[in-house]
């Protein structure tokens, strides 16, 4: 299966964290699944660490190692990712995760994720 995972999901997946529920940490873990992160994500985690806000061990910069370790695969935005996050309603005011949406609903319709 394919999954987009979000911010806090990558963190607590490399980090070990029991915020992690057990079935979740298992599928990313599964050799059999392609796992995604968005490249907003990565940008996330980038402005929370220089506003000091999220704390990284290593630095932000060692995200990258934690991506390829896990066999993680980088989700570009695209224009049509936009044009779905334009028409979401804002259940979700954040804007990384309304991204995270749309990229979920695109790549759903059309591959590469759901």
């Amino acid at each position: 299966m394919k999954f987009l995972i979000d911010t806090h999901t990558f963190l607590w997946f490399v980090s070990g964290a029991e915020n992690l529920s057990k079935k979740a940490n298992e599928q990313i873990a599964n050799n059999d699944n392609q796992i995604f992160i968005s490249i907003a994500s990565l940008w996330e985690m980038a402005i929370k660490n220089s506003l000091g806000k999220l704390d990284i061990n290593g630095g932000y910069e060692t995200v990258i190692n934690d991506v390829i370790a896990n066999d993680i695969e980088i989700l570009a935005i695209n224009f049509q990712h936009t044009l779905i996050q334009n028409k979401l309603p804002f259940y979700h005011r954040d804007p990384f995760d309304r991204i995270i949406i749309a990229q979920a609903i695109a790549e759903n319709n059309n591959a590469p994720c759901p």
